[in-house]
């Protein structure tokens, strides 16, 4: 499992995400997902933080890292603690980061945004 802090703007708001591989969902802070439409899906029960909480609903987000933008299917929550001081406002897990094609480098200890920069439209 390989996880990374990195700035980012979801739905225009800027916070810390931790870009965990570990992770197969992904989640966003509450407040981070204000005014963003939410879906009620029928509940599941999923382990974060060392504790198990009941999934409700889910929202679509917009995100943005460096000027290139993605977007992901979240499960909003209440609170996901911080990591080596920094307060996480979403966890990116690895089902956003294959589809983004946003890559770890493991040997630098960070993100690889190639892929996603091969997505942006260029327009002449």
């Amino acid at each position: 499992m390989t996880r990374i802090l990195k700035e980012v703007a979801i739905e225009g708001c800027r916070t810390t995400a931790l870009f965990n591989t570990g992770s197969a969902r992904n989640y966003a802070l509450k407040v981070v997902t204000k005014g963003v439409t939410r879906v009620i899906v029928k509940p599941y029960t999923v382990g974060i933080g060392g504790k198990m909480i009941t999934v409700r609903e889910e929202c679509i987000l917009r995100g943005e890292i460096e000027g290139l933008e993605f977007a992901m299917k979240a499960i909003p929550v209440d609170e996901l603690g911080s990591v080596n001081g920094h307060t996480i406002g979403a966890i990116i897990g690895a089902t956003a980061m294959e589809e983004w094609e946003i890559r770890i480098d493991m040997a630098k200890a960070e993100l690889d945004l190639s892929g996603l920069r091969r997505r942006e439209f260029i327009e002449y």
